[in-house]
């Protein structure tokens, strides 16, 4: 069979190219979206959507969530695209779809900005136009603020920049209400100070990729003890603001108790963290395993806190 026979797909051709190709292309652009980061901003939109006083209806409780969803994967394939260059010489990024040259970098941009769009002006529709304006003040935070601005030149970057993962249990709190509130900043701020203990974490042990990539994190700029330092003030600021809700009144005992012990899991590990083997220079003894951990008890934290929030309201009606 000739040549060109094969690509009219004749008989010889593999069984199933076509369609593993398929998949292959969906699976790409999929991963633009950022699906892990995804579910952790999906999950605190919800318990926000969840605790807020009021209710929506749950067709219309569904598009909100969904709006958040699309809205984080647009704000992730918008950071690909900026990104591109760094991501190619990291070797935990080398290999996303536009560094390794599956999706051209003007079609990220044009999928994510659509989303991006569609997410804010659906929001506007299914709930109301607060909503719609937080959700995009999401948006524009992460892509101007985060990466096209601080990301590359300051060691703040996830200080300041942890701003934008922050927003949406603040946008599910809006979509019910129509308004922010006390309740909905403290949900925020919990995000915030969360952020760089969390990051930091994994950053000690991802920091050669930063430094080839040139991006200024913490580790990269200052050196490993200071970010260990670092990590563990953020950790105990973190843990007594996780008890406000249950002191203001927006949450109760159960919701406390849960609190004071996922807060004391916490410390334990970032305390682990801080004190790590370390040479003369900071660097870890241990492979950076401490850290390694704390990194991946601090997502499990998070996932328990606000379960714990949502628990609390559903179950015990606070």
């Amino acid at each position: 069979m000739s040549e060109s026979a094969m690509q009219r797909g004749g008989a010889s051709a593999p069984l199933g190219t076509s369609e593993d190709l398929d998949f292959s292309e969906v699976r790409d652009w999929i991963a633009l979206l950022k699906p892990r980061v995804m579910t952790l901003v999906v999950f605190s939109g919800l318990v926000g959507l969840l605790v807020a006083p009021g209710s929506l209806h749950p067709v219309l409780a569904a598009t909100a969530i969904l709006c958040i969803a699309v809205a984080a994967g647009a704000s992730g394939a918008i950071n690909m695209w900026y990104d591109r260059d760094i991501d190619a010489v990291m070797r935990r990024t080398a290999n996303r779809p536009i560094p390794a040259g599956r999706i051209r970098p003007e079609a990220a941009l044009t999928f994510g900005v659509f989303l991006a769009v569609a997410s804010v002006v659906l929001m506007g529709l299914a709930t109301n136009m607060a909503a719609a304006a937080v959700l995009a003040g999401s948006i524009g935070f992460y892509v101007f603020i985060y990466t096209m601005w601080l990301k590359r030149r300051t060691p703040q970057n996830i200080v300041i920049g942890g701003a934008a993962g922050a927003f949406p249990p603040m946008i599910g709190w809006v979509a019910v209400t129509g308004h922010v509130s006390v309740e909905a900043l403290l949900m925020f701020a919990i995000i915030f100070f969360w952020t760089p203990p969390h990051f930091w974490a994994l950053s000690l042990y991802a920091s050669g990729d930063y430094q080839r990539a040139g991006v200024p994190m913490l580790p990269v700029v200052a050196g490993a003890r200071e970010t260990r330092r670092q990590i563990w003030l953020y950790s105990l600021l973190l843990v007594p603001l996780t008890l406000l809700p249950t002191v203001i009144g927006m949450s109760g005992l159960a919701y406390g108790a849960a609190a004071v012990v996922l807060g004391a899991f916490f410390l334990h590990y970032m305390w682990r963290v801080k004190h790590d083997a370390q040479d003369e220079a900071g660097l870890s003894l241990t492979n950076d395993a401490p850290a390694r951990a704390g990194f991946r008890f601090s997502v499990l934290y998070l996932f328990a806190l606000f379960t714990a929030l949502a628990a609390d309201k559903l179950v015990f009606g606070a």
